[in-house]
């Protein structure tokens, strides 16, 4: 049996067919585990993925470096799969088209209500400066976040945590939410979704239907290129 301290076994976890196999396996076994909970929105097949690959990485003493290493690949292929929305985006068109109205007011309260609440609540708890500059951007995707919470004077790593916890809370608590005031629209729960849950709201959002995953991905292109825009130039004017 291989040890953790062994050369064989370091030799086996710098691999990157470990890293990719690994996080297969455990988003695979996380499906399992919502279906046999008959879709408990409690188990988010990402939440549970990330237990159980965090699980395994402290379990075999494996950095977190090394299994980006090898799980390089499966995060390039993020980019890939953001810009096949475009195929659901383009059989929407007239619908989207139709929709201006809904989605201008969508965006316009779905932004102002993420960064007033997460900056109003952190600056209300007597949080620090760049702990609000942290927040304020959590609106958006991992990627723009990032980004932004960079330029403004933030902590980048700490932005990047709170998008995931941001989508995958979003993504248990939203559709329940939305069945129990009666949103009925596709089109409505759809951009509601991509705003406030990013990804994991899009994933969601293609479980009801390609109307409901378009206007999501919609839904979060437009609300990450407005953060993007929106969060500097504000505090340009306010400094």
């Amino acid at each position: 049996m291989l040890r953790p301290e062994s050369t064989a076994f370091q030799a086996l976890v710098q691999h990157p067919a470990m890293a990719v196999g690994l996080t297969v396996l455990a988003f695979f076994l996380a499906i399992r585990v919502q279906r046999l909970a008959r879709g408990s929105v409690l188990l988010n097949p990402t939440l549970v993925a990330i237990v159980i690959t965090a699980a395994c990485l402290h379990l075999f003493g494996i950095s977190y470096d090394t299994y980006m290493r090898g799980a390089g690949f499966l995060h390039f292929l993020l980019g890939p799969a953001v810009v096949a929305l475009a195929i659901p985006l383009y059989r929407q068109t007239p619908l989207i088209i139709a929709s201006g109205r809904l989605l201008g007011v969508s965006l316009a309260v779905g932004l102002t209500v993420g960064i007033v609440t997460a900056v109003g609540i952190a600056w209300v708890l007597g949080a620090s400066t760049q702990t609000i500059l942290t927040l304020a951007p959590k609106g958006a995707t991992s990627g723009i976040s990032i980004g932004v919470s960079e330029k403004i004077g933030g902590i980048p790593v700490l932005t990047a945590v709170l998008v995931i916890c941001t989508g995958v809370s979003g993504a248990i608590l939203g559709p329940p939410i939305m069945r129990a005031i009666g949103v009925a629209d596709q089109r409505i729960f759809g951009v509601t979704m991509g705003i406030s849950a990013h990804g994991q709201g899009i994933a969601e959002a293609f479980k009801v239907s390609e109307v409901a995953g378009a206007f999501a991905g919609l839904g979060m292109a437009l609300n990450g290129v407005l953060t993007a825009m929106i969060i500097p130039v504000s505090l340009t004017l306010i400094s």
